[in-house]
């Protein structure tokens, strides 16, 4: 059976560690590497929740999308029980579980977050990425759409619970997406001649320029534009590692929750 270590180097060669940004925290960030894995746990975040499912699966690693520690917003200080992050890597420690995380060099990859976001939602023809770093994907749907019924048809494909959008007036044709917080790069969008932008995240700003900018603009969430990952990561470990028994959480899902007038 692999080792951690083996896999890990194998999803290296989907997602380069040098395409991650210099901030970023990415590969093998808890466990032993020298461990041996028969079961995996695929999920987009390594919470409570995953790590309890994949404990009671008798999983030895987690494959996540964003990194369980060391990050700039949460850097690591201290290991207590009171506290969540703590918490979280102590239960790990204790069960020799162990956790890979693939962040932007997964979302800039070829193959990675943003073209399994493009793909699901129909942008073909990608004319390259949104940024000189590789993040995002810019293309054109087969077909122009409304933007409501745009907006209809992500909701069902991504399964959010509810999305954001700005109508600037326009069809949807042209469409530049990126998977989790892009709302930076509304301006490469627009450069691009992009009609809209997908991602998520926005600011309330950022939709009250929309229509002066003459861009539509849809936040889908930051779990459904990235969790199209997930299935991406288990296709290519099963194919190179058809021993393996490899499982998408069932947990962990969109944690946003929307209310509407006039339901229970």
């Amino acid at each position: 059976m692999p080792t951690v270590h083996q896999i890990e180097q194998f999803l290296y060669t989907l997602a380069p560690r040098e395409l991650a940004m210099n901030w970023d925290n990415v590969g093998l960030l808890v466990g032993d590497p020298e461990r041996e894995v028969h079961r995996v746990t695929v999920a987009l975040d390594v919470t409570e929740d995953v790590v309890e499912e994949a404990l009671r699966s008798g999983a030895e690693l987690i494959v996540a999308h964003h990194p369980v520690m060391n990050c700039t917003w949460l850097p690591v200080q201290t290991l207590r029980e009171d506290t969540p992050q703590g918490r979280l890597l102590r239960r790990m420690t204790r069960e020799d579980l162990s956790a890979i995380c693939m962040h932007t060099n997964l979302d800039i990859a070829a193959g990675g977050v943003n073209d399994a976001l493009a793909q699901a939602l129909g942008v073909v023809d990608p004319g390259g990425p949104l940024t000189v770093e590789g993040v995002g994907r810019i293309g054109t749907l087969e077909a122009p759409m409304s933007l409501p019924d745009f907006t209809r048809f992500v909701s069902r494909t991504l399964h959010c619970n509810g999305l954001r959008y700005a109508d600037a007036g326009k069809p949807v044709r042209r469409v530049a997406v990126g998977g989790g917080a892009c709302g930076e790069y509304i301006g490469q969008a627009i450069a691009a001649g992009c009609d809209t932008f997908l991602t998520s995240d926005l600011k309330y700003h950022d939709f009250l320029d929309a229509k002066p900018r003459g861009i539509n603009l849809i936040d889908a969430g930051h779990f459904p534009t990235e969790d199209v990952v997930c299935q991406v990561l288990i296709e290519a470990l099963r194919r190179q590692f058809p021993e393996l028994n490899i499982q998408k959480s069932a947990s962990h899902r969109e944690v946003i929750q929307y209310y509407v007038e006039g339901e229970a």
